[in-house]
């Protein structure tokens, strides 16, 4: 099996789990925010965003690190695996401690404090579980890492059914979290000790001190992404109080349902982009542009077709109690646009061991991205909020590809206004049809308008013959 056919091979498990745990997580997000309504959904919301800022500290990067190295040499496996455990105990108690405090300390009702402190097991567990995923994510096995989904979507749905039957409140809710996640856990742990390396905790402070420096530039944007991201909904809970994190969090976990598509793409290909980076500068280059040229021609429509069906979409999933949300998602899908943008000149950087460049974006965007809340929410609420992530990410991606042009992996002029102006043309078209006929059933619209921009797309020409001949060469040969 060939790289591009591994790749392949692991896209698809990746996408089969992706989109089945996706699917779950859909409906066990509608059935929660309908039953918890805006309020408790919002307190449900705070703990996430609260909880997530501070467990990036649980990694320091260390994951990314140990994908990059296990990859090139195999037989580093068990060096990483006992020695980050033993680090990962550390910053894991280094991590609940600052929440438990901070929480305290911001004077919250008991209700939003243990909800917090389960939220906040949660994400403990999952740092453990994500080390686990680096080794299979290294040794490019992606179907322990699609199972290991599934079965945390699957047991979060399950146990959404189970609170509503029950009755349960807000913290029955956040227990579901906490459960899930031990659950997920110990079958990554079983897996990885069956086939892979059994986890035997090593401490070799001379292969710590090395190792955190490597990783860190990965931790550090790690930190700064986090914080951008979910620094909003805690400013909102602060601000504005519960119900508008409410609003503001389903229009917002709609969009993040959405990069799935780059997640699956960046883990899959990861692994051979750091090994190019070793043997062939040309395919690493080849398959930068192609990655950036593919999601541009997935997100603009996506972009488009979301603005213009935005009120049908929160209206069919959350029922009239969010049509405050509608706006927000109207203006969130256009950073999920940008996010597609820069998935592939991200991962490049840190293929090439330039992930300080992406740690000094994502720290100014950080800023940026505060100081514009700070700004703007006051005023304008979960609406500015909306505007400042969109501004952020284009911000981003506007660096991102200074920075890859100056290294020598960047877009040429022509390929960028080609890559850009396919899509958009198509995506314009499309989202005429889709004005035409709002009447239509939501579901026949968006079968109608993605029949209609992937013709169009290639009647333009916005895939060419040299990426329907890398499709033939992902597919592989005929039996």
């Amino acid at each position: 099996m060939n790289t591009v056919q591994r790749i392949a091979k692991n896209t698809g498990v990746l996408l089969f789990a992706q989109i089945a745990s996706y699917i779950l997580g859909f409906f066990f997000v509608m059935y929660t925010a309908r039953y918890l309504g805006a309020e408790g959904f919002g307190i449900l919301s705070f703990a996430l965003a609260f909880t997530g800022i501070f467990g990036v500290f649980s990694d320091l990067g260390l994951q990314q690190l140990t994908v990059r190295e296990v990859a090139r040499d195999k037989t580093l496996a068990s060096k990483y695996l006992g020695n980050i455990t033993v680090m990962k105990i550390i910053l894991v108690i280094i991590t609940f401690g600052l929440i438990a405090i901070t929480i305290n300390l911001l004077g919250y009702p008991e209700q939003t404090i243990k909800v917090v402190y389960l939220v906040a097991l949660s994400v403990i567990f999952g740092a453990f579980s994500n080390m686990f995923n680096s080794i299979f994510q290294a040794y490019e096995k992606m179907e322990y890492v699609s199972v290991g989904r599934i079965l945390s979507s699957a047991l979060m749905l399950a146990g959404a059914l189970f609170a509503i039957s029950q009755g349960f409140s807000v913290v029955g809710f956040a227990s579901i979290y906490f459960i899930v996640s031990a659950i997920v856990l110990g079958y990554s742990f079983v897996v990885c000790a069956w086939k892979f390396v059994l986890p035997k905790m090593e401490v070799d402070l001379g292969f710590w001190k090395p190792t955190i420096k490597e990783a860190l530039p990965f931790g550090l944007s790690g930190i700064f992404i986090t914080i951008y991201y979910w620094i909003d909904s805690v400013m909102l809970s602060l601000m504005k109080g519960n119900e508008v994190v409410g609003w503001y969090n389903a229009a917002y976990r709609l969009v993040v349902i959405l990069l799935f598509i780059p997640s699956i793409i960046n883990i899959v290909i990861f692994p051979s982009m750091s090994r190019f980076h070793i043997t062939s500068s040309n395919s690493l280059n080849l398959i930068s542009g192609k990655y950036f040229k593919f999601m541009l021609a997935i997100g603009i429509p996506i972009g488009v077709g979301t603005t213009l069906l935005a009120d049908k979409v929160i209206l069919l999933i959350f029922g009239a109690g969010y049509t405050q949300s509608i706006v927000a998602l109207q203006i969130l899908i256009w950073a999920m646009v940008f996010i597609f943008a820069n998935a592939a000149f991200v991962r490049l950087f840190e293929s090439i061991n330039k992930q300080i460049i992406v740690t000094k974006i994502t720290g100014i965007c950080m800023i940026e991205n505060i100081i514009l809340n700070l700004l703007i929410i006051p005023r304008f609420s979960y609406i500015g909020a909306s505007i400042t992530t969109v501004i952020t990410e284009f911000t981003i991606v506007t660096l991102v590809l200074i920075f890859a042009y100056k290294i020598k992996y960047g877009i040429q002029r022509k390929d960028f206004f080609m890559y850009l102006s396919k899509p958009a043309i198509a995506s314009l078209i499309m989202g005429v049809l889709i004005w035409k006929l709002r009447n239509v059933n939501l579901m026949m619209l968006v079968m109608l308008s993605t029949l209609l921009y992937s013709g169009l797309l290639y009647i333009i020409r916005g895939i060419d013959n040299e990426d329907i001949g890398l499709l033939k060469e992902i597919r592989g040969p005929r039996a």
